[in-house]
């Protein structure tokens, strides 16, 4: 009887702990592929990542309890914590926390307060292993936004086949060898309601702005409004390139 009894609670113990969830292993790094797929469509590039943002990726370390996020201008630090129901919890340094989960092969982060429920996946290309956080993300953005041929319809190099890479470089374009599309921070509040990006060639460069219509680009110098000790307030100034999706 007492063998019997022993057994019976020994069962009970081993089915609670099995029914516990077990944790899959989220390490890694995941993207906002809606906002990508929401800026693939040809439009305002900052209007779809403010839609589907704030967030852009996540880079997640189970093992050493570690997940940061970044937003495109702030990377963000927490502490990783795996709650009872399979879930997890992310603690960020002062008291505000956030809920991660997976839903088949997606990595939701939970509606707070503050922000919307996020979808990310996990990138098709990664970026190198000592990228800064984002960079995968700026990869598929880059690629879903500006990828493809283009062709010089108005501008210096007029005829030329403009080609974007993936990673920042750029070919075609006259006078430019790279260029950064700015997603927020600093960037977007100096060029204010417009999209913006930066051009280089060598160590020089400057911030332009642009404005995506489907198969259309333009890019236009970028003027200052902004007294000469504030920061800058860039406006369209005179129109340098007219681009044309092939």
């Amino acid at each position: 009887m007492r063998k019997a009894l022993v057994l019976s609670l020994l069962a009970v113990v081993l089915g609670g702990c099995a029914s516990k969830p077990a944790h899959r292993d989220i390490s890694g790094v995941w993207i906002n592929q809606a906002a990508i797929d929401a800026a693939a469509h040809g439009g305002n590039l900052r209007e779809a990542l403010l839609a589907y943002g704030p967030n852009l990726e996540w880079d997640i370390d189970a093992k050493n309890a570690t997940a940061n996020y970044t937003n495109g201008f702030e990377s963000v630090e927490g502490k990783l914590i795996p709650e009872d129901d399979g879930t997890w919890q992310v603690s960020f340094y002062g008291s505000s926390s956030t809920g991660l989960s997976l839903e088949g092969e997606e990595l939701i982060q939970g509606e707070t307060d503050a922000e919307p429920r996020q979808p990310f996946v996990r990138p098709r290309i990664t970026a190198a292993s000592d990228a800064p956080l984002g960079a995968s993300f700026e990869t598929a953005l880059n690629s879903a936004y500006l990828g493809g041929q283009w062709r010089v319809t108005s501008g210096m190099g007029k005829g030329n086949q403009v080609t974007f890479l993936a990673d920042g470089q750029v070919n075609g374009l006259p006078n430019t060898q790279n260029y950064v599309l700015c997603l927020a921070g600093d960037c977007a509040s100096m060029s204010g309601e417009h999209d913006s990006l930066w051009l280089q060639q060598g160590e020089i460069g400057a911030a332009h702005i642009f404005v995506r219509n489907g198969p259309r680009l333009e890019i236009f110098q970028a003027l200052d409004s902004a007294e000469p000790d504030d920061m800058p307030q860039f406006y369209p100034g005179k129109l340098e390139w007219s681009l044309e999706k092939l």
